[in-house]
């Protein structure tokens, strides 16, 4: 099977960005597509996707279904299913990847370093002690030690098992 983001594969980096909001897009795309875009559990007001640009392996990004900037925006159900969302990513992950600590954060604004502005996500970035290492001081280079396609599959089926 040819990977869907093999290192030789860099159109998503160099190529034209897709229109509207990354999270509304992949909401409407529905479940069909959730491999291709990486979607690992959808609910009624949330879904929990892999980040294609990671940090570590197992990053995901949680995303309430209503088009906010920021968290005071959302209404309470929205606002109960994204922390549900965010409670069941951390179980998961930390049963399937069995991570020694996490970063879970909100970046609310261009200038807070958020790269989809216009609908507010969380990050969970599972990670362990020694997980950063001399490749991005001194090569400027990231190493996640597995594929997403491996990382999806795994996510996947234990966010499946758990609901």
């Amino acid at each position: 099977m040819e990977h869907l983001y093999a290192p030789w594969r860099m159109e998503y980096i160099g190529g034209t960005p897709e229109p509207g909001c990354l999270f509304c897009r992949v909401r409407a795309a529905g479940p069909e597509e959730d491999r291709r875009n990486l979607v690992v559990w959808r609910g009624e007001q949330a879904l929990v996707m892999l980040n294609k640009f990671p940090y570590n392996s197992g990053h995901v990004m949680i995303a309430p279904r209503a088009h906010v900037a920021s968290l005071e925006q959302l209404d309470d159900e929205d606002a109960v299913e994204l922390h549900h969302a965010v409670s069941l990513a951390l179980k998961v992950l930390r049963r399937e990847l069995q991570p020694e600590g996490f970063n879970l954060g909100v970046n609310l604004g261009k200038v807070a370093g958020a790269g989809i502005p216009d609908h507010v996500h969380m990050h969970a970035v599972p990670r362990w002690g020694g997980d950063t290492n001399f490749m991005p001081v001194l090569a400027e280079t990231k190493v996640v030690n597995e594929h997403l396609d491996r990382t999806w599959e795994k996510l996947a089926a234990a966010f499946s098992a758990e609901t």
